[in-house]
């Protein structure tokens, strides 16, 4: 994928996943587009070690393996800021 497909894949994917953790208020768009590319990355690390494909391009099952990575990296966030 390009850079450009990472920003609107990872811009996406922060953005679902800030709303499933409820952080969508105090997030923009950068901070959505950071979130997803890093979710992207954690994403992927993820599902290679269950033994399942990680990010494979601009298509649906990239933007679901970043959202789960994105929703896992908003979580360990989560916890640390309560602490």
């Amino acid at each position: 994928m390009n850079w450009l497909s990472w920003i609107v894949v990872g811009g996406i994917a922060g953005w679902i996943a800030s709303m499933l953790t409820r952080n969508n208020a105090r997030m923009g768009l950068l901070a959505n587009i950071a979130v997803g590319v890093v979710g992207g990355f954690l994403g992927g690390f993820l599902m290679d070690l269950i033994g399942a494909s990680g990010v494979t391009g601009f298509n649906l099952w990239s933007l679901l393996v970043s959202v789960i990575g994105a929703t896992v990296l908003l979580w360990i966030i989560n916890l640390i800021r309560r602490r």
